[in-house]
């Protein structure tokens, strides 16, 4: 199975967040019932189910693309993506007003986010890539 090895990289990206992202809404749509939250879940939703399983899939084309399983591990180049999301993430919950959402907020939880990428990058989506042949 040597054919699309970047198609390939793109699925075993999107694999490891996408069943998250379920369990995220669900939990997220319960509470919001339950409590009667005034946060509008389209806005809030949006960018985590459109952009995160995207923006992983393309991050592990990236690390195929520039030959990344020689020059240093997966964990630590899935540890880099929330360098990346935390501030776009940030920008787009000024553009929608939501004021739940600072930036004291991602400074707060960006360290949790980094070992929890890399964990997650090194453990699920190493082994989609070596089920898929890519590792």
């Amino acid at each position: 199975m040597k054919t699309h090895p970047y198609l390939r990289a793109y699925m075993a990206g999107i694999a490891v967040p996408t069943p998250f992202l379920l369990a995220a809404v669900t939990g997220f749509t319960i509470v919001r019932s339950s409590f009667t939250l005034p946060l509008p879940l389209e806005h809030v939703i949006i960018f985590p189910m459109a952009v995160v399983p995207n923006a992983w899939g393309a991050w592990n084309m990236l690390r195929l693309a520039m030959g990344g399983g020689d020059r240093w591990p997966i964990g630590l180049h899935g540890a880099m993506l929330p360098v990346l999301l935390i501030p776009l993430g940030l920008v787009l919950a000024r553009m929608f007003g939501i004021d739940l959402i600072t930036p004291r907020l991602g400074a707060a939880f960006a360290p949790v986010a980094i070992a929890l990428y890399y964990l997650a990058w090194k453990y699920l989506v190493g082994y989609c890539n070596a089920v898929l042949g890519i590792a």
